[in-house]
């Protein structure tokens, strides 16, 4: 393989997290999953507060939570390809994407990052990214948001 071409793969697992990143890194999947004929397989996790029992049907009352993934297939769909959406309820986000992403085998692994700053103009990267990076068994393309012009 030559460092001219994309890196190829044959299962991408894409963390949507429900923002504007979202149409973005699928859109950048499904392009590349097209040319390599690779399966697409998108995942919303809905986090569940410690107070809730885990197997409370949060997120399928949600029309909002189905939304995200309905409208991810829809940009699939332009490629003339499927994915294949999962829904999580998960006490924690990034746990739950790592897990899924073994559990498929999957060899690559796509996350948006939204541009957020702090209280005092710090760059602000969460906890979520870090744990995928230190923890997901494949390759992990992290897909920040462009930085939005302040009026």
């Amino acid at each position: 393989m030559s460092d001219a071409h994309p890196p190829v793969f044959r299962r991408a697992v894409v963390a949507l997290n429900g923002g504007p990143s979202d149409a973005r890194i699928v859109r950048l999947v499904a392009q590349q999953a097209h040319d390599a004929k690779a399966e697409v397989i998108a995942v919303h996790v809905v986090e569940i507060d410690w107070t809730l029992p885990l197997d409370a049907d949060i997120a399928g009352r949600s029309e909002e939570v189905q939304r995200v993934l309905d409208t991810a297939e829809s940009i699939v769909e332009d490629y003339k390809m499927k994915l294949e959406p999962v829904l999580l309820q998960a006490r924690d986000v990034a746990a739950a994407i790592v897990d899924e992403t073994i559990e498929r085998d999957a060899d690559l692994l796509v996350v948006g990052l939204p541009y957020r700053k702090r209280f005092g103009g710090e760059f602000a990267i969460g906890r979520t990214i870090p744990y995928i990076l230190q923890n997901a068994p494949c390759v992990v393309w992290v897909v920040r948001d462009p930085i939005e012009e302040s009026s």
